[in-house]
């Protein structure tokens, strides 16, 4: 037996083969894709490597592929049915049960699996990772928070990796709402490791959330060198660029972020920020059919079988904004067939059902130009939207459709509240601005119209003085 680099110990894996999984620990939490190669490595040395094949086993499940998760339920199968699970050190033996919960779909046991290991080894960083993850994908702000600040005490500033924990722990403070604190943690994981690209990605939800669009713009290009390149995750930050762009009213920059990284993304994870950002511009009447169509052609083998809500919304998002409605409407038919069925504990089931399907609907409503249907299906679920995954700055795409067809329908005491719940949440968007001078102008109030055009405009001046004076 040895340790890990965190002071843990690993059975049936050697030198050799512990150095390649701290090797791979730290790929992953610097989000680099060499983590497959380092994981792959530690296997080839140690075949049975108990944290080895858990670590596999991870990678393959928390891309949200159905053809990675076959991938890995095969591999690991084929290594349980090698191993004494009985022989197993006890913090092994609840990893592969939590993994094994993963595999099967239920993502609760997993979570409050790693919950437990956490408790008791809070210094397990790939328990806290994939835990951290598994949070995300339920839309869990407050175990985004608590997972992170639970098991924080245990490490201390001289840790290879404490700025890591830093950086999640910071982005579970923001999900929670708490931004003054999450920025301040956010800087400090980036101040102590500079590509921690997960750090850099809480602060910059921080100030998202906070409508400081300047402030991000110039934050991003500060670091571009750091975010931009390297990393699987290089997509996702250059979205949030774009968001910034989008918001300071600077659509051409925003799409030409869209070309440049966006368009080219391969995997669901880069192909939802894609449909995410061009949603945004559809929504505002910008069709972009011509490159919806590319998007729409990238999403049938993914969404093939149900494995992931989130994902189907998108490439429903995909396939309405490609004018491919009987493509939608074909996804949609088959999650309500796989609803049919009965699963229980598996959670992207209850998922699809609470939120996913109706999401679904209602952005085919929206491309159909229902817009009462779309109230009907989204008011209902808006406060739960969080439960189908994502961060709230992702799921913000759901809210604007919800209040762009109150406006477009004439639901104007639902557009009211909607805009008056935006504007006192976050009164520096322009975007927010702009909706409430259109409902103004709606309802007869021009000179409120006016007043609310006026303040959008001041607000994109000041956000897109940021990229005159940011990183060009």
């Amino acid at each position: 037996m040895t340790n890990d680099q965190h002071g843990l110990t690993l059975s049936g894996t050697g030198g050799s083969a512990a150095g390649h999984y701290d090797q791979a620990i730290d790929h992953l939490l610097h989000f680099r894709m060499e983590v497959e190669d380092e994981a792959g490595a530690v296997l080839a040395e140690a075949p049975d490597s108990p944290m080895g094949n858990v670590l596999s086993a991870y990678l393959g499940l928390l891309t949200t592929e159905a053809e990675d998760a076959r991938q890995a339920r095969r591999s690991f199968a084929a290594f349980r049915a090698r191993i004494d699970h009985a022989a197993l050190l006890p913090r092994e033996r609840a990893h592969v049960e939590a993994v094994q919960a993963l595999l099967d779909g239920d993502f609760a046991t997993c979570g409050s699996q790693l919950a437990r290991i956490t408790e008791q080894h809070p210094r397990d960083a790939l328990a806290l990772a994939a835990g951290h993850q598994i949070d995300f994908f339920v839309g869990d702000a407050r175990s985004l928070r608590d997972r992170i600040g639970g098991a924080l005490s245990a490490w201390h500033e001289d840790d290879r990796h404490y700025g890591h924990v830093l950086g999640m722990y910071a982005f579970g403070l923001e999900e929670a709402g708490h931004y003054d604190r999450s920025e301040e943690v956010g800087l400090r994981a980036v101040e102590l490791n500079a590509r921690d690209v997960w750090g850099i990605h809480a602060v910059v939800h921080t100030y998202e959330m906070q409508g400081r669009f300047g402030e991000g713009i110039r934050y991003l290009d500060a670091r571009v060198g750091d975010w931009s390149t390297g990393t699987f995750f290089n997509v996702h930050n250059w979205w949030h660029y774009a968001l910034y762009a989008l918001e300071a009213g600077d659509h051409a920059r925003a799409l030409a972020i869209y070309d440049a990284v966006l368009a080219a993304g391969r995997s669901s994870m880069e192909l939802l920020d894609a449909a995410a950002l061009l949603w945004r511009l559809y929504l505002e009447g910008d069709i972009r059919h011509e490159r919806w169509q590319a998007l729409a052609d990238a999403w049938p083998a993914r969404v093939h079988e149900p494995f992931y809500a989130f994902n189907d919304a998108h490439a429903v998002m995909s396939y309405v904004g490609a004018d491919r409605i009987g493509d939608a409407d074909k996804l949609i038919a088959g999650r309500e067939a796989y609803l049919g069925q009965a699963l229980p504990g598996v959670s992207n089931h209850a998922m699809t059902a609470r939120v996913g399907l109706p999401v679904c609907k209602a952005l085919v409503a929206f491309g159909r130009g229902d817009h009462q249907q779309v109230v009907d299906l989204l008011y209902p679920i808006r406060h739960r939207v969080n439960e189908f995954g994502g961060s709230h700055a992702q799921r913000d795409a759901v809210q604007k459709t919800l209040l762009e067809s109150a406006l477009r329908g004439g639901r104007h005491d639902l557009a009211r509240v909607l805009v008056s719940e935006r504007i006192n949440v976050r009164p520096c968007s322009p975007f927010n601005w702009l909706k409430q001078g259109t409902l103004a102008e709606a309802i007869g109030d021009s000179a409120a119209a006016t007043a609310a055009r006026l303040r959008a405009g001041d607000l994109m001046r000041q956000a897109s003085s940021a990229f005159v004076t940011g990183g060009e």
